[in-house]
């Protein structure tokens, strides 16, 4: 299943002429990594990563693109659904998929409200993640 949604992911790249870029934002540096790592087994993905919030919405306000942003809720300096928020008034079209391991439904309620994409919880297994990132590129194309 894995090839499979790698080979699907490549796919995609390649009718669009360029591969997807992604910014990780995770306030544990583990967590980047591992996901960095997931999106790394192809060269379709280009990976791009934050600490928190506040350095996510600056990189994106800067003019940093992106096809793709992953999204802690928990974050010191700036919670993962004021950076939704300010994302999203941004570029109000960019997929957020927020992935948390012990957030509220309250938190959880409002990151759908303010624009996230989709919701995934830790721990993220490499297939769901993979499939999770196929299917977000998917409606993009």
């Amino acid at each position: 299943m894995v090839q499979m949604s790698i080979q699907k992911i490549e796919e995609l790249a390649r009718r669009r002429g360029k591969a997807f870029r992604v910014l990780i934002v995770d306030d544990e540096p583990r967590i980047r990594d591992i996901f960095k790592e997931f999106c790394e087994l192809t060269d379709s993905v280009e990976v791009d990563t934050a600490e928190n919030g506040r350095d996510a919405v600056a990189k994106i306000k800067d003019g940093a693109r992106y096809d793709l942003v992953t999204m802690d809720l928990i974050m010191p300096e700036m919670a993962g659904v004021e950076a939704v928020t300010r994302i999203k008034e941004v570029e109000p079209h960019l997929p957020v998929i927020v992935i948390t391991g012990n957030a509220t439904d309250r938190l959880v309620q409002e990151a759908g409200v303010e624009g996230a994409s989709s919701l995934m919880y830790k721990p993220v297994m490499l297939e769901n993640f993979l499939d999770e990132l196929m299917a977000t590129f998917e409606k993009s194309i």
